[in-house]
Parts: C-alpha cells; structure tokens; sequence
C-alpha cells in the first residue's frame, strides 16, 4: 500500500545533525502518527513519504526550509519571565516554551533579567542540515472523523 493523501501514517525516526550525532529519536517508543496530505508534519519529512511502502526505511537531508526552517535574523523578542515554561531559573543557552496565539512555540534564552528574558524566537534546529533516518511502520486509510478533523486519532496520534 503506497503512502498517499488521507491515510494515517505511522513512522519510526532518528534526526542527526551535521556531523551525525544524534539529536532526537522514538527508538524504543510509540510510532510517530499523523494523517498524510494534511499539513502535519513538516513538509520535507511529508514529501519524502508520500509515495513510500510500509516497511520501507530511508535517509533524506531535506533543506531547513523544509523542516524547521530558515533562521531569521534580528528575531529576539522581550518576554516576561513569567511566560517562560521549562525550568525555573533560567540561564542564557537554554530553551524554553512560550504560549503564544499560534500556540506553543519553542525559544532560546539569550539574556535573562529578574523580571524579563530576551528570547531568540527562531527554533533552535532553524537553519541547519539536518538528516532523517525514517522507517514506515504502518499506514491505514484515515475515517472520515479524522480527515474532517484533520489530524490523526489513537495510538501516537491526536487524543480527544
């Protein structure tokens, strides 16, 4: 069964950056889930599956525009300490989750003061080549809640 739109993939993965250490992996866990053709994963990762057999393990190096992005210079905003979720005391160098409309979004601290932190808003994989090491797992034809949700559902997938 060939990955196309609308069906719910499941993959294994190991990201590595430019000199092959290991930066993220499942190894050992839950497949990664989500519904093919939907804008949920990165388009890099999305283009490369699509098409694919289950079973099928692959290395692609999709360009940073593709995965999480180009660094945007100048992107350093002023937030209140408060905003910060991920530790509690904070240190230069270390990420952080902020709240946003567009909901969470990961940051870098770059200077911390009693009251406000200055964050670096690219995320801290923007801009670098990074590899993929992807291994289909499984795929099946999404239900009609799903695509009209447009996530997946269960197992390493979307939970209502």
């Amino acid at each position: 069964m060939s990955i196309k739109d609308d069906m719910v993939v499941q993959f294994n993965y190991t990201l590595r950056d430019e000199k092959g250490v290991v930066l993220e992996s499942n190894e050992g866990r839950e497949p990664i889930a989500y519904l093919h053709g939907h804008d949920n994963m990165m388009p890099g990762i999305e283009a490369a599956i699509n098409g694919k057999e289950i079973g099928e393990k692959f290395t692609i190096t999709p360009p940073a525009a593709d995965t999480y992005g180009e660094r945007q210079e100048d992107s350093e905003q002023r937030v209140s300490v408060k905003h910060l979720v991920g530790a509690k005391v904070w240190k230069p160098g270390m990420a952080a989750v902020v709240n946003t409309e567009q909901g969470q979004r990961q940051v870098t601290i770059i200077k911390v003061g009693k009251f406000m932190a200055t964050v670096d808003v690219n995320h801290p994989l923007s801009g670098r080549e990074l590899t993929f090491d992807i291994e289909i797992v499984g795929a099946r034809d999404a239900s009609d809640e799903e695509i009209a949700h447009g996530h997946a559902h269960g197992a390493g997938g979307h939970h209502h």
